[in-house]
């Protein structure tokens, strides 16, 4: 795979030759500068590393200065890996664009999903929960009910869909299509949603 690091800026619609209204996601797609270049020789496979948005000075370290010195760049607040890149094609220092694309290429996007929190098993697993309740029961509505067996085996089985931590994982959306390219912005118009909140971070890969 090859691609940029972006941003989601939102959403919005945008009309085709037909007439029909087509929703859309905005995503600032580079530019990016190429960081280092793996190769089989020194690093036992080949990629590219890319950085993306300035990082202040004040919150880079010295080991992460001298890499980006070496790349003869600013510091770079995101830094994504690439092994799709044809061999010898690009160097360090390099920029990346959305040229990299065309109108009606098809991308797998990926992000991070938004955090819930800790939710319980409706909202988590889409349990059904009761509806109007009867006999005198109290406060048991949203509850998972029973969770395991008696004597044996003892215990609750791994995997068992319960309360916990919600969101926040990385999610890929795939086959959304480029509706629109707008290099002189460095945006990309892509057909439906992506994961992730507005400014979150996003792979984008061919």
């Amino acid at each position: 795979m090859h691609g940029l690091i972006g941003k989601k800026v939102g959403m919005t619609s945008v009309f085709d030759e037909n007439g029909k209204n087509i929703p859309c996601t905005v995503i600032e797609a580079g530019p990016c500068v190429v960081t280092q270049v793996k190769t089989d020789e020194e690093d036992g496979y080949t990629a590219l590393q890319i950085g993306f948005e300035e990082k202040k000075d004040k919150h880079t370290t010295k080991a992460e200065k001298g890499h980006f010195n070496r790349a003869k760049t600013t510091p770079k607040k995101k830094l994504i890996e690439f092994s799709g890149f044809p061999k010898g094609e690009y160097n360090i220092g390099d920029i990346l664009t959305v040229d990299l694309f065309n109108d009606d290429t098809w991308l797998d996007v990926r992000g991070w999903s938004k955090g819930k929190g800790f939710q319980g098993v409706v909202k988590r697993h889409g349990f059904k929960g009761v509806g109007d309740a009867t006999h005198g029961q109290h406060n048991r509505a949203r509850a998972p009910g029973s969770l395991g067996a008696s004597s044996y085996p003892s215990r609750v089985f791994k995997g068992m869909r319960m309360a916990g931590r919600m969101g926040g994982e990385k999610v890929m959306a795939i086959s959304l299509r480029v509706i629109k390219l707008i290099p002189e912005s460095n945006l990309l118009l892509v057909k439906g949603s992506v994961p992730g909140p507005k400014g979150g971070y996003l792979i984008i890969t061919k």
